[in-house]
């Protein structure tokens, strides 16, 4: 398996570089770990989006005519990009997008759509099963509660690395994230959705603590903004 690089831009947005790039709800305007604003927006093949609030598509319509980008969302999403002016050619299936259980193979990436439990304007919020053109398999929650078909998603997608809130207050706290970790049996997780606010979880510590008990055979994998992994 070639190696993968993930990029983490702090909050919940993503880069994940595997001869193609696919890029994770990025939130660069605006985003107080993410200096420099759009004019740090790496290119991109493809740009996955989880749900509607600003801090994961506020960027989408900027990022799509910069990259040309294919975007992939939910189908309701999607028709709000199209509307807003995203050309209908980057859009998945026309402006179609896709919905939950679904699978789409595209710019060699697989990807599946999973529920999330969370809020949202359009559709409903969602999370990403993407297996790379190497065959390594990422696990993309979007903002969530944990929830016991994390289980479900483990057993039919073994999970190399899952992208996990830790923050609280709108998203899993510690104790649900290292929890989530034992139900996806992953084999390692970067923790996102923290620090960005004072409201929300500082630092990873308390998930680090928390996940040497709960899901020992799980890896923690804490990055910086702006920092890169290989795995």
């Amino acid at each position: 398996m070639a190696p993968v690089r993930i990029r983490w831009f702090g909050h919940s947005g993503f880069s994940i570089q595997d001869g193609k790039t696919a890029l994770i709800d990025p939130w660069l305007e605006g985003n107080p770990k993410a200096p420099g604003g759009m004019d740090t927006a790496p290119g991109a093949d493809l740009l996955l989006l989880t749900h509607d609030h600003f801090d994961h598509a506020g960027d989408a319509v900027a990022l799509a005519k910069k990259t040309g980008a294919l975007v992939v969302a939910i189908f309701e999403l999607a028709g709000d990009l199209k509307a807003k002016g995203v050309p209908e050619a980057q859009l998945l299936h026309g402006g179609g997008g896709m919905n939950v259980g679904g699978t789409v193979s595209v710019q060699g990436f697989e990807i599946t759509m999973t529920e999330a439990r969370h809020s949202c304007t359009l559709g409903a919020p969602i999370g990403y099963v993407l297996k790379t053109p190497s065959g390594l398999t990422i696990y993309h929650s979007g903002d969530t509660g944990i929830f016991a078909g994390m289980a479900l998603i483990g057993e039919l997608y073994p999970i190399d690395v899952a992208l996990l809130p830790i923050g609280s207050v709108f998203t899993m706290d510690h104790r649900q994230a290292a929890k989530a970790c034992a139900l996806l049996k992953a084999k390692a997780v970067i923790p996102m959705h923290y620090g960005t606010f004072p409201i929300l979880e500082p630092n990873a510590d308390r998930f680090v603590a928390e996940l040497a008990k709960v899901s020992p055979g799980t890896r923690p994998i804490v990055l910086s903004p702006g920092e890169e992994t290989t795995v």
